[in-house]
């Protein structure tokens, strides 16, 4: 558990100690992960949105623009792509990123190719999925997230959506970012704290509902349920395997040992891994987090397109393996 243990000593002692909730119940369960939850992911947003927003400060826009906004068509969906694989950001970035692209004028359809990669695929699985399942496995995995993620900025890109996007989100495109290259430290810092707040204040309903869907799932859903249902052999198992993934929230490292239990149980190794791509790709609270910069429409196209390309690679999976 590492740097999150006294979050988990605290969420134990609110559960057993303050609300005296029986351990081992369902509901001691879904309690126990809400809280912790709840903490960590709020720590994680402060965190990263400043650290985000602090760089930021640091990196003109058209500089952005220019690397991603290649003369090749295609060009900045597969930078942006294999941007996203190296970079360690997880759905709590979502925000500040989308943001940031679409201020330095970066196309819609780059953006959500590196909004697709970043949370999906990154060094930390690869090498657990290596020392778990081999090369070929690790190997499949990386040339799949690409593949969808840059698929799926093509499609978005060719739909041409961006009437779909927050109003707000283009408030600060046009404005100069001169002062900001100016700043001195404190400056930074004084802006980067601000900037987390107010991302904060205007998505913390949405995270906590989305919190609360997956506490909900993770105390009253059996443990061995995606197992019974979703096992070798059963044509429905890989949009099944997703469609229970998308209420949780995980990064690709984080739910790795939760794919080996799963392979262990008689689960195929294509469904587990639409599983584990679902929780990274199509996680409710990036969902919930999103919404605030982007219309429900353009939601639910984003994620039906990285849906089917989610399930597709499952089957693929378990056909040649």
């Amino acid at each position: 558990m590492g740097i999150f243990s006294p979050i988990q000593l605290f969420a134990d002692w609110l559960t057993y100690s303050i609300f005296s909730i029986q351990k081992g119940t369902l509901l001691a369960n879904a309690a126990n992960f809400f809280i912790f939850d709840t903490i960590k992911i709020f720590m994680l947003l402060a965190v990263i949105i400043f650290a985000v927003s602090f760089i930021r400060t640091y990196l003109p826009p058209e500089r952005i623009r220019i690397i991603l906004s290649q003369k090749s068509e295609y060009a900045g969906n597969i930078l942006a792509s294999l941007f996203g694989v190296v970079t360690p950001f997880c759905t709590c970035s979502a925000i500040p990123l989308f943001l940031g692209f679409i201020e330095a004028g970066v196309p819609l359809g780059v953006t959500f190719s590196f909004l697709v990669a970043s949370p999906m695929i990154n060094e930390v699985a690869l090498v657990l999925l290596f020392g778990m399942f081999g090369w070929r496995i690790a190997a499949i995995y990386l040339v799949s997230g690409v593949i969808i993620a840059i698929i799926s900025g093509i499609i978005i890109g060719k739909l041409k959506v961006e009437n779909l996007v927050e109003e707000f989100a283009y408030q600060n495109k046009t404005k100069s970012q001169l002062k900001m290259r100016k700043m001195g430290l404190m400056e930074r810092f004084d802006y980067s704290k601000s900037y987390a707040i107010d991302i904060i204040r205007r998505v913390w309903i949405y995270v906590v509902i989305g919190i609360g869907v997956g506490a909900w799932i993770h105390g009253y859903v059996p443990m061995d349920f995606l197992a019974k249902y979703a096992g070798a052999g059963k044509w429905y198992a890989v949009p099944l395997a997703a469609l229970i993934g998308i209420p949780l929230y995980s990064n690709a490292a984080g739910v790795i040992p939760l794919v080996s239990a799963l392979t262990e149980k008689g689960v195929s190794i294509g469904t587990t891994l639409a599983f584990m791509m679902a929780v990274t790709g199509l996680s409710l609270p990036e969902f919930m987090i999103l919404r605030k910069v982007m219309k429900l429409r353009l939601i639910m196209i984003f994620a039906a397109i990285v849906g089917i390309g989610i399930v597709f690679t499952g089957y693929l999976f378990n056909l040649i393996l």
